[in-house]
């Protein structure tokens, strides 16, 4: 079982998120590369359809394959509530053959993807992975040495964590919790529900740019510690405090001057 979000995010954005990650994350980020098989079965394997993913990590000197069954999402009330997508997972670790294995029980190919970027793995209450990656398909079978983007320009990012009947409420939260630093930059929701790309996703790029700039520039007192806070400083706390200094202003002037309420401070 796992928790999962998802969010889009532009090409042009993405080094910027990735010092952010830097900084929320406090680890070194890996390179991906991973070429997915997505195969459903056939009539002859029952009357309800099976979808199982091949995944190969291409990233290695010598690729590997790994099995993956992703199952229905959970459903009723507490689910509605939640603002992760809580679903079954399981996976399995399988030789070079294992293409060859599942065309033989029955099952055929649906369609196939290579997804390039990086991933950072993580500890934050829970274990956490977030990837980002451009999503790319074959026009020729297996070829990725020409895969193509299917959105040119936008990039899919991820959030995942491992969970179990007993823990998922738990990890969700964790999960909601992590994805309220990344706001600034991009909306993260349950899979398949688009929220397009966030309004404020080039004022806080442009901000960790310049920060981060600096910090190359040999500036010993810039960090993508620092341009993290700065960024949800301007963004978050500046207009709560503001909104406290205002109502802390209308309730002295109630008790000053009769009359004045905290309805005059209103815009």
């Amino acid at each position: 079982m796992e928790c999962v979000v998802q969010g889009i995010i532009e090409t042009q954005h993405v080094e910027a998120l990735e010092i952010l990650l830097q900084g929320l994350c406090g680890v070194r980020r890996e390179p991906l590369k991973v070429h997915e098989i997505c195969l459903k079965s056939g009539p002859n394997l029952g009357a309800v359809p099976s979808e199982v993913r091949l995944i190969c990590n291409l990233e290695l000197t010598e690729p590997t394959w790994t099995v993956r069954f992703v199952g229905g999402a959970m459903r009723g009330a507490g689910a509605e509530q939640l603002s992760v997508l809580v679903r079954t997972v399981i996976e399995s670790k399988a030789s070079k053959n294992v293409l060859r294995l599942f065309y033989a029980l029955g099952y055929k190919l649906d369609h196939e993807l290579l997804r390039v970027g990086f991933a950072f793995h993580f500890q934050r209450g829970t274990q956490m992975t977030v990837t980002v990656s451009s999503v790319n398909k074959m026009p020729q079978l297996h070829n990725t040495d020409e895969a193509v983007p299917v959105t040119p320009g936008i990039q899919l990012v991820e959030v995942t964590a491992p969970a179990s009947s007993e823990t998922y409420t738990e990890i969700a939260s964790a999960v909601s919790s992590f994805c309220e630093y990344l706001a600034p930059l991009l909306h993260l929701s349950k899979p398949g529900i688009s929220t397009g790309v966030v309004p404020t996703a080039a004022a806080a790029a442009a901000s960790l740019m310049s920060d981060g700039g600096e910090g190359g520039a040999g500036n010993s007192n810039s960090s993508p510690a620092k341009s993290i806070i700065i960024t949800m400083f301007s963004l978050y706390v500046l207009p709560s405090i503001y909104c406290i200094l205002v109502r802390a202003l209308a309730f002295a002037s109630e008790e000053l001057v009769p009359g004045i309420t905290s309805q005059s401070f209103k815009a």
